[in-house]
């Protein structure tokens, strides 16, 4: 399939899939004679790995570090995302994501109180 119907089933965009492919998370396709992008339904289901992925707040860059795992989860949706992590299971990048998640969510609270402090009625 061309690149407008492969991003349209992956739920995305033809510029995204160029992106994936420019970064190392989605193999080349094959070419066609005249030298169009020919997608087969195991990149739509990379980019939709790719996609669920990215919405759960890894980054593009969390996921250049392990893109040879991504196929892991295509194979076997079921399967944990921190077993494709390159220093092993519970390591590395979600762990990071992780902590980061947390710390944006402390600064967010510590955020929240002091505006509410500051418009709370006097008293």
């Amino acid at each position: 399939m061309r690149i407008g119907d492969a991003a349209a089933a992956a739920g995305t965009t033809p510029r995204a899939l160029r992106f994936y492919e420019e970064r190392g998370l989605l193999p080349a396709p094959p070419r066609t004679a005249a030298g169009q992008r020919e997608y087969g339904q195991d990149h739509v289901a990379r980019v939709k790995v790719i996609r669920e992925l990215l919405a759960l707040g890894l980054t593009v860059d969390d996921l250049s570090g392990f893109a040879d795992r991504i196929p892991l989860l295509v194979d076997n949706p079921s399967r944990r995302c921190s077993g494709c992590e390159p220093d092993g299971p519970g390591t590395g990048v979600v762990n990071r994501r992780l902590a980061a998640l947390d710390a944006e969510i402390d600064r967010l609270t510590r955020l929240r109180t002091r505006l509410a402090e500051q418009t709370a009625p006097a008293k």
